[in-house]
């Protein structure tokens, strides 16, 4: 039976020529992706990961071979001392948390290199109050170096971080609900460089969310002592239920075990409770998955460039992460795309997006998601802050197919206006 998606003959036409238009890029994001799957391969490979692995265990989760493995790969894949891959992380901003926590204590300083840091963790730091337990509640101190010109401020850098009791310095690659660039792995080199010149001892920490498996290399490959990010991002693959991944030098990790659990038995406790194979799975396929993402992602911003849209980045940009900004002007334009990319999903897609008081965030926020995995971002979604300049922020497309078909259905949402 023919179930054909209402889609009009314009908006086909769009299609067309934004795929004709961006077949360099394409074709830039598959042989990305191809090094990175070699990558990942060879890992699998060199530990031997077996069958046997795939069994989970219950309780405290001692002795479980699978998840011990899985951390020597992921920090291989890093190229770090060690890596800490858990379920028992809620989200990415609680993992980054552990890590902060990990790293710094009383009468330290976190100085944070490229602005203020995703609105989650605004209440980790103590910038705003959003109840007790941030990090300024247990006397860690918090400085913020401004962007200039929706750039890194490598001059101001230099003099936040010359005070010896600045201990940390987060850097946070993707842009979040920021107007600014995301970072690419070299930009994060160069800001490594700044801070290693002006204090050797404090520890760079990088929010990786949304970068993983983008470019070659990772922010631990050219400086950073440390990487955290999401398992419902990037490095899931789309598979892995929840989790988080901290990789790095060997005391940092550790530091943010003793955070997750307690001191005394940081990584020995945590059960996998039957899902070693999907973290796996989903590990091997987050490279591919991760180029179906882009490829929605810059064919989303070469569409609506078509139909007069401002994006960020451009559609012929080279990427640095999986988010694409899409400037829309206005709230009843923003609940219309966000509408369409619903319509798109493979779950809820008879669901309409309303605003609503989304939990740490400090304005509404309409979210379109109607993934297998709730909150998944590898999966097709859009959302944005209730505000100016109401720009939506686009991520996720397990396939390049089902990604584009999302689109071209917000288009044809807009164009109905």
């Amino acid at each position: 039976m023919d179930l054909p998606l209402q889609i009009s003959e314009r908006v086909r036409a769009l299609s067309v020529q934004a795929e004709q238009e961006l077949e360099v890029q394409l074709a830039r994001i598959d042989t990305i992706a191809q090094v990175n799957t070699q990558r990942v391969l060879a890992a699998f490979q060199e530990h031997r990961v077996a069958e046997s692995y795939f069994a989970g265990t219950t309780g405290y989760g001692y002795d479980d071979l699978g998840r011990d493995k899985l951390d020597e790969i992921y920090a291989d894949l890093f190229g770090t001392e060690d890596a800490l891959v858990r379920i028992q992380f809620v989200n990415g901003t609680h993992a980054i948390t552990c890590a902060l926590f990990g790293a710094l204590k009383a009468g330290d300083i976190l100085v944070s290199a490229v602005g203020a840091p995703y609105d989650t963790l605004l209440g980790v730091v103590g910038a705003v109050d959003k109840g007790h337990g941030s990090l300024k509640d247990y006397g860690v101190g918090y400085r913020q170096v401004e962007l200039v010109n929706d750039a890194p401020d490598k001059e101001g850098l230099a003099q936040a971080v010359c005070d010896p009791q600045v201990k940390a310095v987060l850097i946070q690659r993707s842009k979040g609900y920021a107007t600014r660039a995301s970072l690419s792995v070299d930009e994060i080199r160069e800001l490594c460089v700044v801070v290693r010149e002006n204090n050797p001892n404090a520890a760079i920490l990088v929010d990786n969310c949304y970068g993983e498996f983008v470019e070659e290399k990772e922010p631990t490959h050219v400086g950073a002592d440390l990487v955290v990010g999401s398992l419902i991002k990037n490095p899931g693959g789309g598979l892995a239920p929840t989790g988080a991944y901290i990789a790095g030098r060997k005391d940092l990790v550790e530091g943010a075990a003793m955070r997750l659990t307690c001191p005394g038995i940081g990584k020995e406790c945590g059960s996998t409770l039957g899902n070693n194979r999907l973290l796996y799975q989903g590990l091997f396929m987050a490279p591919h998955t991760v180029a179906q993402a882009l490829k929605t992602a810059v064919f989303a911003a070469k569409l609506m460039e078509l139909l007069g849209y401002e994006t960020e980045p451009r559609s012929d940009a080279v990427r640095h992460d999986i988010i694409q900004m899409i400037h829309l002007g206005g709230p009843e334009a923003l609940k219309r795309f966000c509408k369409g990319i619903q319509s798109g999903a493979p779950v809820d897609s008879y669901v309409t997006p309303e605003p609503w008081d989304m939990p740490g965030y400090d304005s509404q926020v309409i979210m379109a998601a109607g993934a297998f995995i709730q909150g998944a971002s590898i999966e097709l979604s859009a959302d944005a802050p209730m505000r100016e300049p109401y720009t939506v922020y686009l991520q996720g497309g397990l396939t390049y197919e089902s990604g584009k078909t999302g689109i071209l259905l917000a288009a044809e949402e807009l164009l109905r206006a």
